[in-house]
């Protein structure tokens, strides 16, 4: 009876369960192509909308692709307060500014073939379906993720190495620093090195400009670093982004791309190679503008989009910012800068050097009460220094994870 048993059971279980397989209702096996189709659409449709046509298109070595855009059919002139305008022309500079400060100048590596963008047009780094997929959610891309915004030196978040001031009134910052390749670990993890501009508390109405180099995998798909702009004015919340891709940095050169890989970089204990950045408020519109090197003038954030820094600045940062996400359960040996502690320096560690701030009357003058902030030194720790040739100074970075950083 047994030996029945067994049989008949065999012929259920090979019979009924096919059939069990086929009567599967349709909306289950479909359910997760449909979504993919579904937000593909939204990808093409955001592509279609951030990509604007091109009267040239260039190929950088490094494999980026770069569309020669109309500056007035740039994203910044989506924005409702900027419809129908035109860029601004060039501002007052800030006095006292050096237009032979750079010691050497690092480029972008696009422009090494001798190529550029034809007059009145700008150079924008082309976005891919490659680029937006990588984002962790399709509605973050472009934008930091507000999850690690907040300092934390727990290391589950943003940590900092940096220099600031703060409790005064700032119209500009300036500063050179020199580029670095530094390896980051993590699939949504960077490493940035920036001057920042801030008003407003560390809650919800927070207001930034920043402008840097940045190692960032997830939004340009490679370790490259690239020279970036970003602003917010609700904590990184919803508004602002990087680069161009929305509608609110208005560029004005057609030499620079935003979010294009620096070229040359600086080598341990080798050649060092640095940039020049300046940001100031023009004192006849109120537009915050930003200066790449010696005297190019990138392009501007409109005095409109910002609460706070519609009026000034209270605080200014200089310095190096990486992404801890401890996607391993321990601290990430992601790199700030050169990857080497600030004690090794010239040559070894990251700088910041010629550090000052644009006061009322829009002169460049040397930052005073400079405080220093290393939220994790076990990891990533900041030196100052001042000499007559270097003015204000610090030496920065760390490789992350160590014997002293677990």
């Amino acid at each position: 009876m047994a030996k029945y048993l067994v049989f008949f059971l065999y012929l259920v279980s090979t019979l009924f369960c096919p059939l069990y397989v086929i009567s599967t209702p349709p909306n289950q096996t479909l359910f997760r192509p449909q979504l993919e189709l579904q937000k593909l659409k939204r990808v093409r449709a955001y592509l279609r909308r951030i990509n604007k046509p091109g009267v040239k298109t260039i190929k950088s070595p490094d494999g980026d692709v770069l569309d020669c855009v109309q500056a007035h059919l740039q994203p910044a002139f989506d924005h409702p307060k900027l419809k129908g305008h035109k860029p601004l022309d060039p501002p007052e500079r800030p006095k006292g500014s050096n237009m032979t400060d750079e010691m050497v100048v690092s480029i972008q590596k696009w422009t090494e073939t001798g190529e550029s963008c034809p007059q009145g047009t700008i150079p924008i780094r082309r976005t891919t379906e490659a680029d937006v997929l990588r984002a962790e959610k399709f509605g973050k891309f472009g934008r930091k993720p507000n999850r690690f915004v907040k300092r934390d030196s727990t290391g589950s978040g943003h940590e900092h190495a940096v220099a600031f001031a703060n409790g005064d009134q700032f119209y500009g910052a300036k500063a050179s620093l020199n580029v670095w390749t530094p390896q980051v670990t993590d699939a949504y993890e960077f490493s940035l090195s920036q001057i920042w501009l801030i008003s407003g508390s560390f809650g919800n109405d927070l207001n930034t400009i920043e402008a840097g180099w940045q190692a960032n995998p997830a939004l340009y798909g490679d370790q490259y670093p690239r020279f970036f702009t970003y602003w917010t004015t609700d904590a990184y919340q919803a508004t602002g982004c990087y680069n161009l891709l929305c509608s609110g940095f208005v560029q004005t050169n057609r030499k620079i791309a935003i979010g294009a890989a620096i070229s040359p970089r600086s080598t341990y204990n080798g050649r060092q190679f640095d940039i020049s950045i300046t940001v100031w408020k023009d004192p006849k519109h109120g537009h915050w503008w930003l200066e790449f090197g010696s005297g190019l003038l990138v392009g501007y954030w409109p005095g409109f989009l910002f609460s706070h820094l519609r009026i000034r600045a209270n605080m200014v940062q200089f310095g190096g910012e990486i992404v801890n996400s401890r996607s391993q359960g321990y601290h990430t040996a992601t790199q700030m800068g050169s990857g080497h502690f600030a004690d090794e320096g010239f040559k070894k560690a990251a700088y910041f050097r010629n550090l000052q701030v644009v006061d009322w009357d829009n002169n460049l003058i040397p930052l005073s009460n400079i405080r220093l902030l290393a939220d994790n030194p076990n990891c990533y720790d900041i030196r100052q220094g001042k000499n007559n040739v270097w003015g204000d100074y610090f030496y920065y970075g760390g490789p992350g994870r160590n014997v002293r950083c677990p």
